[in-house]
């Protein structure tokens, strides 16, 4: 069993005050609804070269207190994340969630949380994707986290998004 490293809880004032952020800001051609189901379900972002794994480790329907585990690409991280904010507002098709991760498997990490949110756009919807990080050391272990590395991954992200969401019919 690998070795976890606790974190420390973020609100979401540290999205703003963060000393390492990322933002994906991108259009989808779907529906906010159909954005936002595709995002929050189980092994949700298998489209990510990135990505390994997201398993909720928590029973639906899902909110605030959910909990949920993250396996990133080949030799990055773990994590244990915990959701503090999940607003959905279907009439207005204006989804968020955001969460902090509570342990992760790679030492180095201070503070990291995700930011997801979703509105309408005039065509399909905006998603608004922030990472937010504070690294407790200057460790080579948090490379992953932080720098060029960092910058390919979550670019590679952010492409995965877009193509995945370009093969799904759009839906009103």
């Amino acid at each position: 069993m690998a070795r976890s490293y606790p974190l420390e809880a973020i609100d979401l004032d540290f999205f703003d005050t963060a000393p390492i952020t990322y933002r994906i800001d991108v259009n989808l051609p779907v529906s906010p609804r159909r954005a936002w189901a595709e995002l929050t379900r189980q092994n949700t972002l298998d489209w990510c070269r990135a990505i390994k794994s997201i398993e909720f480790t928590s029973p639906p329907p899902y909110g605030v207190g959910t909990t949920r585990k993250a396996s990133l690409g080949p030799g990055f991280a773990g994590l244990s994340e915990h959701f503090f904010v999940w607003d959905t507002d279907e009439t207005t098709g204006n989804y968020r969630n955001a969460f902090h991760a509570v342990t992760a498997s790679t030492p180095g990490l201070r503070r990291f949380g995700e930011l997801t949110e979703i509105r309408p756009a005039d065509v399909g919807c905006r998603l608004i994707w922030l990472f937010a990080l504070e690294l407790a050391t200057s460790a080579k272990a948090v490379t992953a986290f932080s720098g060029p590395t960092a910058s390919t991954v979550f670019k590679t992200v952010e492409t995965d998004t877009v193509r995945h969401f370009a093969t799904l019919a759009p839906q009103t």
